[in-house]
């Protein structure tokens, strides 16, 4: 067995899922720090003694991957590579029994609301005092701002209320402060996040606050560009619409998880809308803002999806031309709804067909858009180099999902990385757009 000495405790987070357990890790890095104890977020090398990771359970391939993880970093504990292994996040919480008898290697499991016990097994005090800091490690630029917690709808197909609990909203003061806080470190974009974005405010105002909300994070100076994922379409509060028109620094972009095209399924799935409601609300929008970038997700293979509801769904993608589309072949997750109720009878490779078949005509859709954009210029935010390139984004686009903006790097087209600069289009694929700094 290897064995080392290290002077001191040094940790490091591994965070896997989605943007809200990015700001999870934050949280509990600004903690560590805040106790004097030396942190790193998904170090490469080996100057660590300590692993935390920050795990998803949402689906099946996310499960799968934190499971490796976790079995990965076990194998390093019995080699004697580290000393302690600690386990958070959403699987976590979901599967913690199971995983303390399959995995005995793990020094000990926490689920997400259990920060303030995760901090005690390393050492640290919960300092309420560093409430509402973050380190951040996403790029210097943009961060994520998370508005609420957890979830109340009762969809089908999602366990994300077994995982986070009920939704609790963030006061708005509070959500300023971080916000002025992000901006002062540097930050030019910011993310808003939740499991639901619309329900925003029901809880703590007992009526929906996102245009409030919006209006209060707009007026921080220096705060570029605010961007807005996962509003719910049901009940969507159509004064968050007004307060976009309102304001240059909120982006027109709008994630929207419509998740399918047919009012049957969408029935099976438990949404509380239908296929012509959802049109109705994505053509309002375009009619209020016009140039509107809308990005939407949809499940194929849920349990029950005849033929005929899945080429509803291939009408729907067709003749709304969404700017922007991610599709899930559909997982079985116990203890939710359509897990308890609906036999799993659509074969893997039958569902994966039909996301392959979606995203097909998407890459149609996205390229003729795309094309319109040749000739235009766009203020774009630089993220990265990469292969020769300046890879950055317009507002209608998100980090890691969207559209890249690509401009060669020379030294006519020299930009610093965080900083905005107007581009020309001069070539475009269905999902990158190639241009020049004018």
């Amino acid at each position: 067995m290897k064995t080392r000495t290290l002077k001191e405790n040094k940790v490091n987070i591994i965070t896997l899922g989605c943007s809200k357990n990015i700001v999870d890790s934050e949280v509990i890095m600004t903690q560590l720090k805040g106790n004097g104890i030396a942190v790193e977020h998904e170090m490469e090398d080996d100057k660590f003694n300590i692993v935390l990771i920050n795990t998803c359970g949402f689906i099946g391939h996310a499960k799968t991957e934190s499971i490796e993880t976790i079995l990965r970093y076990a194998e390093a504990k019995k080699e004697g590579l580290v000393d302690k292994v600690y386990v958070s996040g959403c699987l976590s919480e979901r599967y913690k029994e199971d995983l303390v008898q399959e995995i005995p290697e793990v020094d000990a499991f926490f689920g997400t609301r259990e920060v303030p016990n995760l901090l005690k097994a390393l050492k640290a005090d919960y300092k309420k005092e560093l409430l509402g800091e973050r380190l951040l490690t996403t790029d210097k630029h943009y961060g994520y701002l998370k508005i609420a917690e957890g979830c109340d709808r009762p969809c089908s197909f999602c366990a994300i209320p077994l995982m986070r609990g009920k939704h609790v909203s963030t006061p708005i003061e509070d959500l300023v402060k971080q916000a002025e806080d992000m901006v002062a470190k540097g930050v030019k974009e910011i993310l808003l996040i939740a499991q639901d974005l619309t329900y925003y405010g029901l809880d703590i105002y007992k009526k929906r606050r996102l245009a409030d909300l919006l209006r209060a994070l707009s007026d921080v100076e220096g705060l570029d560009w605010i961007r807005l994922h996962y509003a719910y379409p049901t009940g969507f509060p159509m004064d968050v619409i007004d307060v976009m028109k309102e304001r240059d620094n909120i982006a027109n972009y709008l994630d929207i998880p419509l998740q399918h095209g047919s009012t049957e399924m969408l029935k099976r799935m438990r949404r509380g809308t239908t296929r012509e409601k959802q049109e109705e609300l994505i053509n309002e929008i375009r009619q209020r803002i016009p140039d509107i970038a809308i990005r939407t997700t949809l499940i194929t293979g849920h349990p029950g999806e005849t033929e005929e509801e899945f080429e509803e769904m291939l009408d729907f993608v067709e003749r709304m031309k969404f700017e922007r589309v991610g599709v899930f072949a559909y997982s079985h997750e116990e203890d939710t709804h359509a897990g308890d109720t609906m036999e799993d009878t659509i074969p893997d490779d039958v569902k994966q067909d039909r996301a392959d078949e979606i995203m097909a005509i998407q890459e149609d859709i996205s390229l003729t858009l795309n094309q319109e954009k040749i000739g235009k210029t766009y203020k774009v935010l630089f993220d990265k180099i990469e292969g020769g390139y300046f890879v950055g984004r317009t507002e209608y686009d998100s980090p890691e999902v969207d559209n890249e903006v690509l401009v060669p790097v020379s030294e006519e087209n020299h930009v610093r990385l965080g900083d905005f600069a107007n581009v020309k289009i001069t070539n475009v694929e269905p999902f990158d757009l190639y241009g020049e700094i004018v």
